[in-house]
């Protein structure tokens, strides 16, 4: 019906191309001039890709609007033109990238001095975007003309948009060679070094934070591509630029020398941990801005991952880091200054802080880097003891709990088993945790004063961090690469403390971990109304959603199949084998009296009326009338039970004893006083909140 009448709508752009005195703003003014754009209207576009039109589209863009104007309509030019000039049309995209005036034009929005206007400034930077994609060799070519271009970057990096636009230049080319030239034109215009001279004390907040996000997506947009082309002609300029010694203490001094800033040094350690990260497999690669997330839920949060992988920084990283380690262990025990927090539970003096936060971060990805020289400076200054320190003075830090069970998690798996019958060398970042850090004293201790304070008051904010410490400890005792080391260790304790913590592993412990395992839904004692045989499917291992589903279909049919039956089912003896003839006894068939049998009978001859030629009262047979009883039977009284009927008097949900057998047909409830529903349910059963089906 709709396409038969046409009634589909027509913009109403043809009309106003129609127009000699057309002007640019009246297109811009409706509602679906992206629309028309889109799907390539022809004559939209020669409109639009006309010199005068595209110069003003793009001023649109680059240019501050009127400030006179409507806070409202001030950018609704500005949005609409940017959406043009960005739908990925090719005689826009033509028009604009192969002008150099235009090209010029945009350009010379980086050029204008002060802060940038952020929305602007995000219009900008998706033009460049699709010009970078889609006309990547005129637009390279274009910027590396340009001597001031890393410059005006570098100086408007504070703006997000700006740092994007840094970030397409690195991700959209797509062709090899071209992108290895614009990696080495980057490389000698030094923007690792002048990315890390942004973070600096001297600079504002968002200039840090940016410098140091885009320092971590050229980090690791190096390292994928090297993993996917393994067959490289070239090694990455950028990356070799920043693993470098004198780069990394570089990073370093800015952050730990002269004036101390939070925001310099959080900024620095996000580029360091970037460093750091463990290598991955290739089929983990997700490409940029994904995140690492590794198996059975656990933060990744040092350089030594579950599986064992690798530590991906290069020796001249790991060398530069170790010379100031000793100034971040000094940030844990002298942070910088930070007011009183006043909590829920108490007064908060001093705040742990986020920069004691990284701090913990960085010294246990240094401390499972596998790097001997930096594990041996962290043990000296006794590092692991600081932070276990800090894990139990607050109580309720989850991030620093989370960050410290996965270090040493991480501490107690790492290493890889031996090749030979020769038992692995002991780890001396192990016997550091056990001996002097009395790691299995700390952890009685906390449990049992948590026992006796979550008596009377709150549980202890790190106690499931701690079960998962516990049970790490244990693992490890049992079977991983240190299994001998923690067992000789475990036995060296004191007596009176080895019968306290077998004690604890067999009891809180092991009520703790069933607690945390308890199935949610019983898998025992469920009975169906199947056959046997359907129960032997359950001996195959089928998705946890589909075990629970069909658990609770069992128990919905617990309520219904014990009744079912005897209700309104047949016995076995009614009914013949197929072989056996269709002939049977009159005996054998239900008694003509029964209840069930009759009130179906009289239901079924009060609806379905016979066609004889006797009838001639002239009574409509399709007449909606309420059933009655006819005195053939006795008349039953109290609630009447009856079937359902669609206005042509189709009988639905029809299912009586001594009735043919029908799959999910239901009887009815009808109230005979008050002629009131009360719901839908079994035989001689009232069920309220159910409807009938009419």
């Amino acid at each position: 019906m709709f396409w038969k009448f046409d009634l589909h709508s027509s913009s109403h752009i043809e009309t106003l191309l129609e127009r000699a005195d057309l002007t640019l703003h009246e297109l811009l003014d409706e509602d679906d001039v992206l629309q028309e754009c889109k799907v390539v209207n022809r004559r939209l576009l020669d409109f639009l890709v006309q010199p005068q039109h595209m110069e003003a589209l793009v001023t649109c863009v680059t240019e501050e609007p009127p400030v006179e104007l409507d806070e409202r309509l001030r950018y609704k030019y500005p949005s609409v033109s940017c959406e043009i000039l960005t739908s990925d049309v090719s005689p826009i995209t033509d028009a604009l990238g192969e002008d150099e005036g235009l090209l010029r034009r945009l350009y010379g929005f980086l050029q204008g001095h002060g802060v940038l206007n952020p929305l602007l400034a995000s219009f900008f930077s998706k033009v460049m975007g699709i010009l970078i994609n889609r006309k990547t060799d005129q637009i390279v070519a274009f910027l590396r003309k340009k001597d001031d271009f890393v410059s005006l970057l570098l100086r408007h990096i504070g703006t997000s948009a700006i740092m994007d636009l840094l970030l397409r230049l690195l991700t959209c080319v797509e062709q090899p060679v071209l992108r290895q030239d614009v990696f080495n034109w980057l490389n000698e215009e030094k923007i690792v070094q002048r990315l890390i001279e942004m973070i600096h004390p001297s600079k504002d907040d968002n200039q840090h934070s940016n410098a140091s996000q885009s320092l971590c997506d050229i980090i690791r947009l190096s390292r994928e591509q090297m993993m996917q082309i393994q067959d490289s002609p070239e090694p990455d300029q950028l990356l070799a630029t920043l693993e470098k010694q004198e780069t990394v203490e570089q990073l370093l001094g800015n952050m730990l020398a002269g004036e101390r800033n939070e925001s310099v040094i959080i900024s620095g350690i996000q580029v360091l941990l970037t460093l750091l990260e463990p290598r991955r497999a290739r089929s983990e690669a997700g490409g940029m801005g994904s995140f690492y997330c590794p198996l059975e839920g656990q933060l990744e949060l040092g350089p030594l991952g579950s599986d064992g992988s690798a530590c991906q920084a290069s020796p001249s990283t790991l060398l530069a880091l170790r010379g100031y380690l000793r100034d971040f262990h000094q940030l844990l025990i002298d942070p910088p200054k930070r007011p009183a927090l006043q909590m829920t539970w108490g007064l908060l003096d001093p705040p742990l802080g986020n920069t004691r936060l990284q701090v913990v971060k960085l010294l246990g990805s240094s401390l499972g880097a596998g790097d001997t020289g930096l594990q041996e400076e962290l043990l000296g200054l006794d590092a692991l003891n600081t932070m276990l320190d800090l894990y139990f003075k607050y109580t309720y830090n989850n991030f620093l709990h989370a960050q410290l069970e996965a270090c040493l998690s991480t501490l107690l798996r790492a290493g890889a088993p031996p090749e030979d019958s020769q038992p692995p060398p002991d780890s001396p970042v192990v016997k550091h945790l056990l001996q002097k850090c009395r790691l299995v004293q700390r952890i009685l201790s906390a449990w049992e004063e948590n026992e006796q304070t979550a008596a009377g008051g709150q549980r202890r904010g790190y106690m499931g961090h701690l079960t998962r410490i516990a049970n790490a400890l244990v693992q490890s005792s049992e079977k991983g690469p240190h299994v001998a080391l923690v067992g000789q260790l475990l036995k060296e304790l004191p007596e009176e403390e080895q019968e306290r913590w077998e004690k604890f592993v067999s009891g809180p412990l092991a009520e703790t971990n069933k607690k945390n395992v308890v199935d949610l839904v019983n898998m025992h004692n469920l009975h169906s109304s199947s056959d046997d045989e359907e129960n032997d499917l359950k001996e195959f291992n089928f998705p946890q959603e589909a075990v629970l589903q069909q658990a609770f279909v069992d128990y919905q049919m617990q309520q219904v199949t014990s009744a079912f039956i005897d209700h309104f089912g047949f016995n076995d003896e009614e009914f013949g084998e197929q072989e056996e003839s269709v002939k049977c006894h009159p005996d054998s068939l239900p008694p003509p009296h029964q209840p069930n049998s009759n009130l179906f009978e009289v239901c079924y001859k009060e609806r379905i009326q016979q066609f004889d030629d006797d009838d001639s009262d002239g009574e409509d047979a399709w007449q909606e009338k309420e059933p009655g009883y006819s005195g053939r039977g006795p008349q039953p009284t109290g609630p009447r039970y009856w079937p359902p009927v669609t206005p042509r008097g189709q009988a639905q949900g029809l299912l009586f004893s001594g009735a043919a057998r029908t799959p999910g047909f239901s009887p009815c409830v009808w109230e005979a006083s008050g002629g009131q529903w009360l719901g839908q349910g079994w035989l001689g059963a009232r069920t309220p909140g159910f409807s009938p089906q009419l």
